[in-house]
């Protein structure tokens, strides 16, 4: 695992950090010396994510939210290089640990940080902190990058990499190959000179015998999205980089779980496509055939997200998954219902649609499920194929988005669809401005949680 940002060597020497929320601070102050004068020096009222600087020590306020925020502060509210053990009671130590690293972060690649963070000692990030903190930097990272640097093909060589790196297979496919494998997806990437591929990872833990749980992972990796002949605006176009984050969000859960060694079989496909506008671009009106043999007219080319998904889906229903969970900056009409922090959850299975919302709720990374509703299932019905890809009325899109890719979806498979966002609009603690893992912590829990049940 590549080091982190926001993690020491080993063997440094470290000071304590402690924290303490508000009603805690009289106490904290009285054990500490000198801690009083510089408190009422500076005002410090242990508000999340403020600092109180000691001689050899320093104190952190929690305010009342999760140790995973507040401590997403102190990367870079503490000097540079600073070495910092935590140190006291009274949080989640595990919490702690990754709000660190997590604040740590930054996206250097064309233009370098204006200063390092401070460094949490190597002992207090355990094997499940790091893991985590580097399939979300993964995710990040790939999210940031500018389209012009990551295509397609770069996208397929990112999952190829992380395969490489972890010991997994992976499959590369592209040209005739795709077309004929997964034609949807192959459609929405014609408008682009970058050609569109897909990867299939597949990996098995140590203890994972041949009937240990089948995860399947689906991920959308539109890498820009114009919109296609249905042109957005040019205002919703800034952040369509970040359109192929369904793609990176698991291929960082993958990272996360192959580095935890989980007791089970993991299958990860993800399309890598851009979306553009060109004589080759599919039109509006145009009829597509998909791999399952269902025909879709294109009501709109800006919903291309779940073409390329259902391709996706309908192989990895083939091999009757466990569990089937796709991830997708699906459609704004989640981000209208839900906004920005809250990702869209859909299932087919009561208890898997639990384990996920628990595990969510438990690492402060939340969903919010809606209905899989039937009763505009008939919103998507075509005079001239199987269906239509958008509705007529202007409703319940996110709905509407994930009944169309529930077509595709054997029915005797558990299955989950992810509508994210993947983007934080403004830099908060622990979470920076720019490419955003939402999701992963939530079911990296669910899907432990899953493995030890098996």
């Amino acid at each position: 695992m590549d080091r982190l940002a926001g993690l020491a060597a080993g063997g440094e020497v470290a000071l304590p950090l402690h924290a303490v929320r508000p009603e805690g601070l009289e106490a904290m102050l009285a054990a500490l010396p000198d801690a009083t004068a510089q408190a009422g020096l500076t005002g410090f009222k242990a508000e999340a994510g403020t600092v109180l600087r000691l001689p050899g020590a320093a104190l952190l306020g929690l305010g009342t939210g999760p140790a995973v925020h507040a401590f997403g502060a102190a990367a870079f509210a503490l000097p540079a290089g600073s070495v910092w053990r935590l140190a006291g009671t009274g949080y989640d130590r595990e919490e702690a640990a990754l709000g660190f690293l997590l604040g740590a972060y930054r996206y250097d690649r064309f233009k370098p940080a204006p200063r390092a963070p401070a460094l949490l000692a190597a002992d207090d990030a355990g094997a499940r902190t790091r893991a985590i903190a580097a399939g979300m930097s993964l995710a990040r990272d790939l999210i940031n990058t500018p389209a012009n640097h990551l295509g397609p093909a770069a996208l397929a060589d990112a999952a190829l990499a992380l395969a490489a790196r972890q010991g997994a297979q992976a499959e590369r496919v592209s040209g005739a190959a795709l077309a004929a494998r997964y034609p949807a997806l192959a459609a929405v990437g014609a408008g682009s000179d970058r050609a569109p591929e897909a990867v299939l990872l597949t990996w098995q833990g140590s203890g994972a015998g041949p009937d240990a749980p089948l995860l399947s992972l689906c991920g959308k990796g539109v890498c820009f999205d114009t919109g296609g002949y249905d042109l957005k605006p040019s205002a919703a176009m800034l952040r369509m980089k970040k359109d192929m984050g369904g793609a990176a969000i698991l291929l960082g859960l993958t990272s996360a779980i192959i580095a935890l060694n989980l007791s089970v079989r993991l299958q990860l496909r993800i399309g890598c496509v851009e979306n553009a506008v060109s004589g080759h671009a599919m039109r509006p009106s145009d009829i597509l055939l998909t791999r399952s043999g269902l025909t879709v007219e294109v009501g709109n080319t800006d919903a291309e997200g779940r073409l390329v998904l259902c391709d996706l889906i309908a192989e990895a229903c083939s091999d009757s998954p466990d569990w089937l969970i796709d991830a997708a900056t699906l459609t704004g009409a989640a981000r209208a219902a839900l906004g920005p922090d809250l990702p869209a959850l859909f299932c087919t299975d009561d208890a898997m649609a639990d384990a996920i919302l628990h595990a969510g709720q438990a690492s402060h990374d939340p969903l919010w499920r809606l209905p899989l509703h039937d009763g505009y299932a008939n919103w998507l019905d075509s005079n001239v194929a199987d269906m239509n890809n958008v509705s007529t009325k202007p409703f319940a899109g996110a709905i509407i988005a994930a009944l169309f890719l529930q077509r595709f979806v054997s029915k005797q498979v558990s299955w989950a669809h992810i509508d994210t966002y993947a983007w934080n609009d403004t830099s908060r603690p622990g979470r920076p401005e720019g490419g955003e893992a939402q999701t992963l912590r939530a079911v990296l829990g669910a899907v432990e949680g899953f493995a030890r049940r098996a």
